[in-house]
């Protein structure tokens, strides 16, 4: 009984047929087709004979498309009955002997000229080595492995963190015993960047905080009517903790990733290259207004987000509650002492020194393409938010042992 086996075979394949040079074999000779004896081309057809694989016809680039020979198994390949063969066909043959190969067969190519065995040989040894798919099963001892390398990955990157702040301290210091070396056109323009900019969206989001906070306040306190001491609520929560730590989230978003883009980007154009071969230091020109500006524009910031935050507080208090602004500022100037705001603005320096190191060094780590720029941005941002929200932690608890 004969099957054929005439199915179309895959996309990718028949890019790779016709991306190969093409050699047209007559058997026992070999000559060049000409696009009329191309079109001519009997069909080529691939059935199996007696577990045996028979090509028959013209094994060519414009009939090898509809050989299916991807499925059936069988011993042998018998090219006997093929007319032509060229190169588009012997990789047909070849990617059918190495399939049942794969299989666990031992298949024979029978049938074929010199000029076709040497072809085939020829597609043999050039030919690339199927993709291996080796799933491999992860230990126990692999998975320790993976934690020891991020363990060490982390250590050695805090370790390159703090020697970047150690060189930007150090060109700091060098700055204020030379000071005509002081870039202040550059600071100021990062100020504003940093800063200015910045003051919409940092009072919209402090006033709507405000807002939340007496809102829900008010809910819990209504309970036991004790509803005035949502002054208290507010304005400790956004002058101690929340109006500083939520501005410099904000600005680890907004301007730590600008940092870490603009000197990415640099460092792609090899811009901060050819600064070092000018003889400047890309630390001081780069890296030091961005810091400067940052420690000095954060604690404004915090001081219009608290602001802003005792308004939407006040606001929301008296449309929930009927605390007028005026019994709301009583309140808030009997009891609520005023180093609630000098601990929050305590914080701020330190916030804007995280940000600007964390963004800037990250900027100086991008690799010569977008991908690598685009990874460490997003990696900018996490790590400065995280810093952050650590060092808050740390001066919460610092304040709390000293009784502040």
């Amino acid at each position: 009984m004969i099957t054929v086996l005439n199915c179309e075979i895959s996309s990718r394949s028949l890019t790779l047929i016709k991306s190969v040079a093409v050699r047209k074999v007559y058997v026992g000779k070999m000559t060049t087709l000409s696009p009329l004896s191309a079109n001519n081309a009997t069909s080529g057809t691939l059935s199996v004979v007696d577990g045996v694989f028979v090509f028959e016809g013209d094994v060519l680039i414009s009939t090898v498309e509809r050989l299916n020979i991807g499925t059936g198994l069988a011993e042998a390949i018998d090219l006997s009955r093929v007319k032509r063969l060229d190169t588009a066909g012997a990789w047909a043959v070849v990617s059918l002997e190495r399939r049942l190969k794969s299989a666990g067969l031992f298949p024979s190519i029978t049938g074929t000229s010199q000029m076709q065995a040497d072809l085939i040989e020829t597609l043999r040894q050039n030919m690339p080595e199927a993709d291996q798919h080796n799933i491999r099963h992860l230990t126990l001892a692999d998975r320790f492995e993976a934690i020891g390398r991020l363990a060490v990955s982390s250590v050695q990157k805090a370790m390159a963190l703090v020697g970047f702040l150690g060189q930007v301290v150090a060109t700091i210091m060098g700055l204020i015993v030379r000071p005509s070396r002081i870039r202040w056109t550059a600071i100021v323009h990062h100020m504003q960047q940093v800063g200015l900019n910045a003051v919409p969206i940092v009072s919209l989001m402090a006033f709507l905080i405000g807002v939340v906070l007496a809102f829900q306040g008010a809910a819990q306190l209504r309970q036991f009517g004790a509803e005035v001491f949502v002054v208290d609520l507010i304005a400790i929560s956004i002058l101690r903790e929340l109006g500083i730590l939520l501005t410099a989230i904000i600005v680890a978003g907004r301007s730590g990733s600008a940092f870490t883009a603009a000197i990415g980007s640099m460092k792609m154009r090899e811009e901060i290259d050819a600064m070092r071969t000018l003889g400047l230091d890309p630390v001081e020109v780069l890296v030091v207004p961005r810091v400067v500006a940052l420690i000095i524009m954060l604690p404004v910031l915090g001081v219009i987000a608290n602001l802003a935050g005792l308004v939407g507080g006040a606001m929301m208090s008296w449309i929930e509650l009927g605390v007028s602004p005026g019994v709301f500022q009583s309140r808030l100037a009997s009891n609520t002492g005023v180093w609630h705001l000098g601990v929050g603005m305590l914080k701020a320096p330190f916030f804007a020194l995280i940000i600007g190191i964390v963004g800037c060094f990250e900027g100086m780590q991008v690799k010569g393409n977008a991908e690598s720029l685009g990874h460490l941005t997003s990696t900018s941002v996490v790590l400065s938010i995280f810093l952050v929200i650590t060092a808050d932690a740390m001066f919460s608890i610092f304040f709390a042992v000293m009784g502040v």
